[in-house]
């Protein structure tokens, strides 16, 4: 429940949600204006779960017309310089489905992610590549064909070991119904790189993804 000084903090007065303490919580070292500048993803509103809304017959109905196959290419490359996503299936994006989300994501020659932790666990099937992980400081090894999990509230973060080719990785997660439980709280770490590697300045994510 927000106290008087998270209300002061911001939030929508027309939904009686408060943000608390400064635009992430739990980052709140921040200032919104600094997290905004950081990771704009963060501080953008999204849908994280849609209202299922009318009768039953119609949302089956609805359901039955959504498309079976997404392709990546429908879809503009986000991120950079070291880490690119496409996210291809969330609440926002399709109605397909609520339970999972599903997003590819690319790191370049010896590029990383961001270091974070979130509630929710996920699995990354790595489509191409050689790299490693570190989960809440312990180091695990991937290659192309591997299938990594990432468990519930591990602080983590990825890495590509290669110095020429990216790596790339497909991750599936049942964030939504994390979230719809109220299980949100995550927390950034370690923001991702703003400059790429060394000799990779001019690399760009694949197209043909």
């Amino acid at each position: 429940m927000a106290n008087d000084n998270e209300h002061e903090a911001g939030g929508n007065p027309e939904t009686g949600h408060h943000r608390v303490a400064s635009l992430m919580g739990h980052n709140s070292t921040l200032s919104d204006a600094e997290h905004e500048a950081k990771f704009v993803r963060w501080s953008k509103k999204r849908t994280f779960v849609r209202a299922l809304e009318g009768t039953y017959s119609h949302l089956v109905k609805d359901l039955f017309t959504q498309p079976r196959v997404y392709s990546t290419k429908r879809l503009e490359w986000e991120g950079g310089p070291q880490y690119y996503g496409k996210k291809m299936i969330n609440p926002q994006e399709t109605a397909v489905t609520q339970a999972i989300e599903c997003h590819v994501d690319v790191y370049s020659p010896g590029g990383t992610s961001q270091k974070h932790g979130h509630m929710n666990s996920a699995v990354f099937y790595v489509l191409k590549g050689k790299g490693y992980d570190i989960h809440d400081g312990q180091r695990y090894d991937w290659k192309a064909g591997d299938a990594l999990i990432v468990e519930n509230a591990c602080v983590h973060q990825h890495c590509n070991d290669e110095s020429d080719e990216e790596a790339v990785v497909l991750v599936f997660k049942a964030k939504p119904l994390f979230l719809f439980m109220h299980l949100l709280f995550q927390k950034m770490v370690k923001y991702p790189p703003k400059e790429a590697p060394k000799g990779h300045e001019n690399w760009q994510p694949p197209s043909e993804i």
